[in-house]
């Protein structure tokens, strides 16, 4: 699945982690992940999407 819409993000660096939560405005779908300061943003808001592809897809397949 892949994620269409409007995704914001938000990184908040919580001591050697960061913490970075990903929300889909439409469905209203917000998730988090942690990961290491040092890995980048790019990896880690990759990281945050592939989370929230899977949660969405779960929920989806939930319903039917």
């Amino acid at each position: 699945m892949t994620v269409s819409g409007e995704v914001l993000f938000e990184f908040r660096r919580v001591g050697a982690l960061v913490k970075v939560t990903a929300f889909h405005v439409s469905s209203m779908t917000e998730v988090s992940i942690s990961g290491p300061a040092s890995a980048g943003e790019a990896i880690l808001r990759t990281q945050a999407l592939r989370r929230l592809e899977y949660v969405m897809a779960k929920r989806a397949a939930e319903k039917s």
